[in-house]
C-alpha cells in the first residue's frame, strides 16, 4: 500500500516539475534507469535517496506523505508571505480561511 503511494507521489511531483525519469535519476546522482525502476515497481528508494528526492522537490517528508498537499511550492510561498504579516492581518487572514473552509462544507 505505501509502496504504491510512494511511487505515485514521486511521479506526481516529477510530472509537475516537468522532469523525465532519466533526468531525475541523473539529478539525484543515480543511474539513468533508477527512477524508472521505482516507477515500475521493481524497487523503492532507500531512506537517504527518499530524503534526496524530498530535497529535490523542496518538500519535507511530511509534505510528501500528505496527499492533500498538491502544490507545496505555493504553500511555502504563502507561509513565507504570512511571516511578514502583523498579528491583526494574521487574524483577518485566518477568519477568511475559516469562512472559505466553511463554504466548502
Amino acid at each position: 500500500m505505501y509502496e504504491d503511494f510512494i511511487r505515485q507521489r514521486i511521479e506526481e511531483f516529477r510530472n509537475k516539475a516537468n522532469v523525465s525519469e532519466y533526468q531525475l535519476s541523473l539529478n539525484l546522482g543515480r543511474s539513468k534507469g533508477y527512477i524508472q525502476s521505482i516507477s515500475s515497481g521493481r524497487s523503492l528508494p532507500s531512506m537517504n535517496t527518499f530524503l534526496d528526492i524530498c530535497d529535490y522537490f523542496h518538500l519535507t517528508p511530511r509534505e510528501f506523505f500528505s496527499p492533500e498537499i498538491t502544490t507545496p511550492s505555493l504553500l511555502h510561498e504563502v507561509i513565507s508571505n504570512l511571516e511578514t504579516c502583523s498579528e491583526d492581518d494574521l487574524i483577518l487572514i485566518n477568519e477568511i480561511l475559516l469562512r472559505l473552509k466553511k463554504n466548502e462544507s
